[in-house]
């Protein structure tokens, strides 16, 4: 199944530290954003979302959201700056938007979009209410595209 992301929001914050041994749990070295996936995992919860967990990928952290009828879920990207603070990126990890049909023989829309859409802005107003996270970009294409 072929994953499709929406635009990447950029976040800073001292809040989101590398935690003690968050190296140790990496697949790919240097992606960090542990603190961030504990935080948000609340920070959901309260906007009404389920969370089935957050796990460590090779490209970054992954929090999953189940009760969609695609595969959906947060994805985080973070590695160390030049400065020792970490760069961090949000985006929606979802699905095709679009599924074949066989009974209507014809692709479907599956709801993706407008729930990624939606988990967008949800997390843009998470960061927004949080004094100590400043949102830096809402709309790149990619994560560290310097």
């Amino acid at each position: 199944m072929e994953e499709q992301v929406g635009p990447f929001i950029r976040i800073a914050s001292d809040k989101f530290p590398i935690l003690p041994g968050e190296a140790d749990e990496l697949v790919n070295e240097g992606m960090y954003g542990k603190a961030l996936a504990e935080y948000l995992i609340e920070k959901i919860r309260e906007r009404g979302y389920e969370s089935s967990g957050y796990c460590c990928e090779d490209w970054g952290w992954w929090i999953g959201l189940p009760g969609f009828s695609f595969l959906f879920g947060i994805c985080i990207y973070g590695r160390k700056g030049d400065s020792g603070d970490l760069d961090l990126y949000v985006t929606d990890g979802a699905a095709q938007d679009r599924r074949w049909s066989w009974q209507k023989f014809r692709f479907i829309d599956n709801g993706a979009h407008s729930a990624a859409t939606k988990l967008h802005r949800d997390l843009i107003a998470i960061f927004d209410a949080d004094p100590e996270v400043r949102v830096l970009a809402i709309d790149l294409d990619s994560p560290f595209a310097d």
